[in-house]
């Protein structure tokens, strides 16, 4: 439901006994979730959804968001980030990318933390409460299958081959092409069974659901908590060993490629210059560390500061979005070839999901091993991979089926 930002909201968050799990209070069709190791924020219905598109969708995000927080009235005992007045949001890629950006505000939302839970009860001024949300069962089990979609495995060879030329041409340093997998979900699947595997296979990655747009991602995009700023960056991956000493031999090999230390130097790069002008000292590792997942091995960089302007995680979305670790490197270029290459709208894939609070608090991570699911149940699953001078088009493809594994697997 969309209104007007004149209707004001109330608000009102009191402490609870753990409810020991999220995902079961969720919507099966339409669930709303932000969880990492148990811990998290589940959402239930809309009490405000306000929808964005086009270059000042951030910015029009930040603005709105100001003057919703303002006109509210909120009561919070608990009093953290998180609770609260809280929108889940998700926002797309590219600036002429058809898909809607949005921010919904549950009418109920439930929190659990290491050391708090909570929930939140939103209404416009006048209506009454609602139902107290409960659990409900998973639906039966099912299986889909993702298949290619409009990008084909030789169709991505061959725009990693274009896109190579390009580089060493000179005209960037670096692009992330993106392929797509496609299925179809019966209108009666419980969508919680993809989460509730996803959350359970990669229990360190952000589980998120918004919107119809799910999945599991490892990267921090930017963390806003009482004015600390942080970010996780990944770029450059190499596929886990199959014994030991053997995922220990491809963890060094991927600590010592040149090529994947270049394709990390530049989206540290890129995010330490947005977020400067916001948090002047900032901290961050001389060296990427190798941060292992159930299915492959990335370099990590993480980045701390404290913010000196005030700004919102909306606001600091604006200047990171979108990062060389999704985009590539002179950002102009790399969006401008990536839209030459790749045969889809990314729609949000790579785009921002996480959530904020009326104090500009929020935690939004890099929306990646992820897929759309439209209304009528049409799947449409994404992953890409950086391209650089010395990459090889089918290392690259071989790079994006690692990639696609958590989410063709959640679903199959």
């Amino acid at each position: 439901m969309t209104i007007p930002l004149t209707s004001s909201l109330v608000a009102q968050t009191v402490a609870i006994d753990d409810p020991r799990q999220l995902l079961p209070f969720a919507d099966q069709t339409s669930p709303l979730l932000w969880v990492r190791k148990g811990h998290g924020l589940v959402g239930l219905g809309e009490a405000l959804r306000l929808e964005f598109s086009g270059p000042d969708r951030f910015a029009s995000a930040a603005a709105a968001w100001r003057e919703v927080c303002a006109a509210a009235d909120v009561t919070d005992e608990v009093r953290r980030p998180g609770t609260g007045l809280v929108a889940f949001g998700t926002f797309a890629f590219d600036d002429e990318s058809s898909a809607t950006s949005v921010l919904i505000v549950p009418r109920t939302i439930i929190g659990r933390y290491a050391d708090a839970s909570f929930i939140t009860r939103v209404r416009l001024s006048g209506d009454a409460d609602d139902v107290e949300p409960h659990t409900t069962g998973y639906g039966p089990e099912y299986r889909i299958q993702l298949v290619p979609g409009e990008q084909s495995r030789d169709g991505y060879v061959g725009a990693a081959e274009q896109a190579i030329a390009r580089i060493q041409a000179g005209e960037l340093s670096k692009v992330v092409l993106a392929r797509d997998l496609t299925g179809h979900l019966p209108a009666e699947a419980d969508r919680r069974r993809v989460l509730h595997d996803l959350a359970l296979g990669y229990p360190d990655c952000w589980t998120y659901a918004v919107d119809g747009f799910i999945g599991s991602s490892p990267e921090t995009l930017v963390r806003v908590d009482r004015g600390a700023v942080s970010a996780r960056v990944l770029a450059g991956t190499i596929s886990r060993g199959l014994d030991a000493d053997a995922d220990r031999d491809q963890a060094l090999a991927l600590a010592t490629s040149r090529k994947d230390q270049d394709e990390h130097r530049f989206a540290v790069r890129s995010v330490l210059s947005a977020l400067r002008e916001h948090s002047p000292e900032l901290r961050s590792g001389e060296t990427p560390f190798t941060l292992k997942l159930p299915n492959l091995w990335h370099l990590a960089t993480d980045i701390e500061g404290r913010l000196s302007d005030g700004s919102s995680s909306l606001d600091l979305m604006d200047g990171l979005h979108p990062t060389a670790a999704v985009a590539g490197t002179p950002t102009r270029d790399a969006v401008a070839l990536i839209r030459e290459l790749e045969p889809f709208d990314r729609g949000r894939y790579a785009g921002p999901v996480g959530w904020v609070d009326a104090s500009g608090d929020g935690e939004w991570a890099v929306a990646l091993r992820c897929a759309q699911i439209a209304p009528d149940g049409d799947i449409t699953a994404y992953a890409g991979c950086g391209i650089v001078a010395d990459s090889d088009p089918t290392s690259e493809l071989l790079e994006t089926k690692m990639k696609f594994r958590p989410i063709v697997e959640a679903f199959a």
